[in-house]
């Protein structure tokens, strides 16, 4: 009679531990689900803006709401911003533009220098004007290329730190899967 209440007590620890293993690899998996070099950042409410794109155009954040934003800060002087420019207007070029809205803002340079860079890195896409550097210094992005994804009631989200390419599998799904929310 011992020895069936040492196995029935043993095989409980072992279903025990198996069902602790699972779930403790569930959590896991679900921390590990976001692709490299992309967080959790829920700061709430996205702080607005009004800036100028490179053809003199007005852009205000809020007009973005209903649809997520690609919202990046570059400037042509930094090496992984220039890696990653080509990348994002491929994404670009492969996501329907009523669901995600990609917003540039340069940090701090003037028009010429702008356009030459878009022109030979990204010449499909454009670029806000933060020429005082003021809506940088709003947003304190932690370095340069910085992205920031905002959903459609305008809720700071996901923030990636660092140049990535953007057009790789893992990140265009990614992308395509907040699209569905």
């Amino acid at each position: 009679m011992k020895s069936h209440i040492l196995k029935a007590a043993q095989g409980l620890a072992m279903l025990s531990a198996l069902l602790l293993i699972l779930l403790s690899g569930g959590a896991v998996a679900k921390e590990s689900a976001l692709p490299f070099g992309i967080r959790e950042y829920d700061i709430g409410q996205a702080p607005n803006f009004e800036l100028a794109d490179i053809d003199g155009e007005m852009f205000n954040l809020e007009s973005t709401r209903g649809r997520w934003v690609f919202l990046h800060f570059w400037a042509s002087w930094c090496g992984p911003c220039r890696e990653e420019m080509p990348t994002i207007q491929a994404l670009s070029e492969n996501i329907d533009e009523d669901k995600l809205h990609f917003v540039l803002v340069n940090a701090a340079e003037d028009e010429d220098t702008i356009f030459k860079f878009l022109g030979i890195v990204a010449p499909n896409l454009t670029s806000m004007m933060d020429m005082d550097g003021q809506i940088t210094e709003i947003w304190k992005p932690r370095g340069l290329p910085t992205t920031f994804l905002i959903d459609p009631e305008g809720r700071v989200r996901y923030q990636a730190v660092g140049g990535r390419d953007w057009h790789e599998k893992v990140y265009t799904e990614f992308i395509k899967s907040l699209l569905t929310y």
